[in-house]
């Protein structure tokens, strides 16, 4: 088949590898499944701005067992595979007719880890160096590449990325038995940071990683747990959460069984139009917002008995809820902090109230740039005084 073809088939597989952010409203963040440019798409980089991206495999080829993922190496697919050449050379033409803001190199393990990363480490390479391109190009890192491959990979890279997938061993031993996560996840992640973190050899390099959320019997306090530690001792610039959303059929999956059940039984949901796994991404794009954006603290989260968070209402809100001693927050005195733990208020409005009442007096809470349903949240939770 000729490379469109290729890249048609490896381009709706790399889909599966979904880095969307559904808990924002920004809707280049968002995953999409259709569109006649399938292996086009929409993404927000690391450092700010959004675009077009061209996101696909080298090839779908996998000598890896991972019970969650549809391209394991005992499922029936068709495999196809592109060459670093004509992969690079197809980009730089696509690249001419339309803007792009970069490409999103990954691949399935061929053979071995460090033989797909040379597959990928190449055409990064071939880019920089053949085609003189100075675009944007993030590599996802293969679990079990030697550090070697590590650092070459992330030398042609703006951005590179590892999946942890799992909060811990005990989890993911569950879906793998030929990936090692102490020394194939943990301790690339390791790697990763001590080159692109500050004082590093790339500092420029930003990194993210991703959980698979509900394909293990994880809980969410598990995963916002390593999620917290991984920005502040690994020092990573993003992570992401993407629903299993089931369907394999194989029983030995525990989220194939679980991922619907404990959710259902623990509440009951006001949004039947999404299902449990969905819902609960998006509430820990939520709690992951409020780490990064809002000075939040894993021990700011709540969790029910069995460590799940509440679907029925954002974790901000329950943190409100919670804190009735904490409100209300005078708007005439209260700092950027404070204004942003009122459910309603974000960074952006904190930092415009603030900016507001330096400029003239605020007398009435209808003064304050907020939408009519951000009002409706904080108008209970505020004071004039």
């Amino acid at each position: 088949m000729d490379i469109r073809d290729s890249l048609g088939i490896l381009a709706r597989d790399a889909q599966y590898d979904l880095s969307c952010a559904c808990g924002t409203k920004n809707p280049a963040e968002h995953r999409i499944k259709k569109g006649s440019d399938s292996w086009l798409y929409p993404v927000t980089v690391a450092e700010g701005g959004s675009g077009i991206m061209l996101k696909t495999l080298l090839s779908n080829s996998c000598s890896n067992d991972c019970l969650y993922c549809p391209l394991r190496e005992t499922q029936d697919t068709r495999r196809t595979s592109v060459s670093p050449d004509d992969l690079a050379r197809f980009f730089i033409d696509m690249v001419s007719h339309r803007k792009l803001i970069g490409i999103f190199l990954s691949s399935g393990v061929i053979g071995t880890a460090d033989f797909a990363m040379d597959r990928l480490i190449a055409t990064g390479e071939i880019l920089r160096n053949r085609y003189r391109y100075r675009g944007y190009i993030h590599t996802k890192i293969i679990p079990g590449a030697s550090p070697e491959a590590i650092r070459s990979a992330i030398k042609y890279s703006s951005a590179v990325s590892l999946n942890i997938e799992t909060p811990g061993e005990h989890h993911f031993s569950k879906l793998s038995a030929s990936k090692r996560y102490t020394e194939d996840i943990i301790g690339s992640l390791r790697l990763i940071s001590d080159l692109t973190g500050s004082g590093g050899p790339f500092s420029r390099v930003h990194t993210t990683s991703q959980f698979i959320v509900g394909a293990s019997d994880e809980s969410d306090r598990e995963i916002l747990s390593y999620t917290k530690r991984m920005y502040d001792n690994l020092h990573f610039d993003r992570l992401y959460f993407s629903a299993y959303q089931g369907g394999l059929g194989d029983p030995s999956i525990p989220g194939e069984v679980r991922y619907r059940s404990a959710l259902e039984r623990e509440f009951t949901l006001s949004y039947q139009e999404a299902s449990p796994t969905l819902m609960r991404e998006h509430r820990l794009y939520q709690a992951d917002f409020l780490f990064r954006q809002y000075g939040f603290t894993f021990d700011d989260l709540s969790f029910t008995s069995s460590g799940a968070l509440d679907l029925s209402r954002d974790p901000k809100q329950v943190w409100a809820d919670r804190n009735p001693q904490f409100f209300p927050v005078s708007v005439k005195k209260a700092s950027p902090r404070e204004l942003m733990r009122v459910p309603g208020i974000g960074p952006v409005t904190a930092r415009r109230i603030v900016s507001l009442r330096k400029e003239s007096p605020l007398s009435d809470i209808t003064q304050l740039p907020l939408t009519r349903s951000a009002y409706q949240k904080a108008a209970h939770y505020l004071s004039m005084y």
